[in-house]
């Protein structure tokens, strides 16, 4: 009696190719996903100091505009022109009229560009206004 020893065909092979090219594409997306979200940059701005400075979280919904010492206006890290500054916050108005401003002013800046926002803010009636400042170095007893 002879027995045939023939290798079964009906093995299940993983092919590695389509896999490896699922583990790039979800790598890719995770990639541009997390590229997306938008970073503020700090700029080197000097706060005046105010001795009742209250901290408070970075709000998602905030837009911060920064003054430097030469009088030129940012909208977050981007340096902006009056007529779009005026255009955003008319946008932003439209939107939400609660909506959250904040003016970064460096302490040498001139006291008109402040106004000047705070004018077009009051303008668009957006009432939700604040500076920042920085708290003093505390003050250790002797």
């Amino acid at each position: 009696m002879r027995i045939r020893m023939e290798e079964d065909d009906d093995q299940v092979v993983v092919q590695m190719a389509p896999l490896i090219d699922c583990v790039f594409l979800l790598l890719i997306f995770f990639l541009v996903a997390t590229t997306l979200k938008k970073i503020e940059k700090d700029l080197p701005l000097e706060l005046p100091e105010a001795a009742a400075a209250v901290s408070r979280q970075l709000e998602g919904n905030m837009t911060i505009v920064s003054i430097d010492r030469d009088g030129n206006l940012y909208l977050g890290s981007e340096p902006v022109g009056q007529g779009y500054l005026a255009a955003k916050l008319e946008e932003l108005a439209g939107k939400d009229p609660d909506h959250r401003i904040r003016i970064d002013a460096d302490r040498e800046a001139p006291l008109w560009a402040a106004v000047q926002i705070l004018d077009m803010c009051n303008f668009e009636n957006l009432t939700n206004v604040g500076i920042r400042t920085k708290q003093p170095p505390e003050q250790v007893p002797q």
